[in-house]
């Protein structure tokens, strides 16, 4: 079952208490406090995994609790630290803290973690308290309750092309005919309610993800038909695959069908619909497909793919062109990732001046320090330097 938010609590585990013991032994009358420290409660951290596709396993619990640290023990024993607790989620998984709405770590790679909860630190034993003065200490120290953190996980799928599209668009068997991915296809709207991965090998290409998203429909953005729940799953993908079926049943034209799903990325998120896009025109196998793809050209001026599913025909081109187009995409996320790490450190601003100080006035300064910043001339003045003018003479009656 796919599930793409969920909401939990975790709770870190609790440090161990510290011991009170005194050291007992044959021929030790006065061995001394002996009490061991508490273990640290454990952590909670949530790991990105390619194994998993949905937050739907993470999501049937409400509530995670870390164990807690073990207590102290005689002869000086620490107390065992608890084990850290792994929550597994999918890539792409965005964590928030739910009460403070911020962003804790966007989960993006595989193996990627962030620590959600820390555990509560263990108490002292009352070895920890032996002093000079107090030699026999009867006190000891409580461990350190765990954070506890509300968390809102939502999933984005991590995908290298994305089909957008209207309902009933030909995304879904587009996909089943280029990957090994069966998703629903039936000949009524919205027969895609989660998105569905499929993963292409092309040559020269390790491989091509592409992500089947549900069909949009006018005011989408606004929570229409399946709504903005959905088109933050296009957010990750390099290039959009715009699929536009050719007219063959009432309903808007190639131009408008394309204007409309345009409409609905851009009020959505400027971003997204900045990225770079393919247009295709489906169902290419009916008569009178080639003035559709001429009236699509002239709305959208760029080149349409014409493709067939059900006949197998245009599909090799289509992936090349997209599969050229993510690698020029890449190319140019590292090239600015590159830029960014080459831009210099600003320099260190002025040092402000003192208050009340004239503009342009040097910093005032004085003992040690600002004989030091005065320099060795200055500060030999004031070890018995000629007091008379620049030129060294020693004005009258002072020999």
């Amino acid at each position: 079952m796919f599930r793409d938010e969920a909401r939990i609590v975790v709770r870190a585990g609790r440090g161990g208490d510290g011991k009170i013991s005194f050291r007992r032994e044959k021929c030790v009358p006065k061995g001394g406090p002996d009490g061991g420290d508490g273990g640290r409660g454990a952590d909670v951290v949530l790991r990105a995994t390619a194994q998993i596709n949905t937050l739907y396993d993470v999501g049937r619990r409400p509530d995670y609790d870390a164990p807690p640290g073990g207590n102290g023990g005689p002869v000086d024993r620490h107390g065992a630290d608890g084990e850290t607790l792994v929550l597994e989620v999918p890539v792409g998984t965005l964590v928030r803290d739910a009460g403070r709405g911020h962003v804790l770590k966007d989960l993006a790679k595989d193996g990627d973690s962030v620590v959600v909860a820390r555990g509560g630190r263990g108490g002292r034993g009352n070895h920890a308290f032996a002093r000079a003065t107090r030699q026999v200490p009867r006190i000891r120290e409580q461990g350190k309750e765990g954070e506890r953190r509300e968390l809102h996980l939502e999933l984005q799928v991590v995908a290298d092309v994305g089909l957008v599209g209207l309902p009933n668009a030909g995304k879904s068997t587009f996909l089943s005919r280029v990957s090994s991915a069966r998703p629903k296809i039936a000949a009524y709207p919205f027969t895609t309610v989660d998105p569905v991965l499929g993963v292409v090998a092309m040559p020269g290409w390790k491989r091509l993800v592409i992500a089947d998203l549900p069909g949009l429909i006018e005011g989408a953005h606004a929570g229409a038909g399946l709504g903005h729940r959905f088109l933050r799953h296009a957010g990750r993908t390099r290039v959009l695959l715009h699929l536009v079926a050719a007219r063959n049943l009432p309903g808007p034209s190639p131009g408008e069908a394309w204007a409309v799903v345009r409409s609905e990325l851009e009020k959505h998120d400027p971003a997204l619909a900045a990225r770079p896009e393919i247009l295709v025109l489906t169902r290419c196998d009916l008569t009178g497909w080639e003035e559709d793809r001429e009236e699509l050209e002239r709305a959208a001026g760029a080149r349409v793919y014409p493709v067939s599913a059900v006949a197998g025909t245009g599909l090799r081109e289509v992936l090349g062109a997209a599969a050229a187009a993510v690698q020029r995409a890449a190319e140019d996320e590292a090239a600015e990732a590159a830029r960014a790490k080459a831009v210099p450190a600003p320099p260190p601003a002025d040092r402000p001046a003192a208050p009340g100080a004239a503009p342009g006035a040097p910093p005032r300064g004085g003992g040690r320090r600002g004989a030091a910043r005065r320099g060795p001339a200055r500060a030999g003045a004031r070890r018995g330097a000629p007091r008379g003018g620049e030129t060294g003479e020693v004005p009258e009656g002072g020999r």
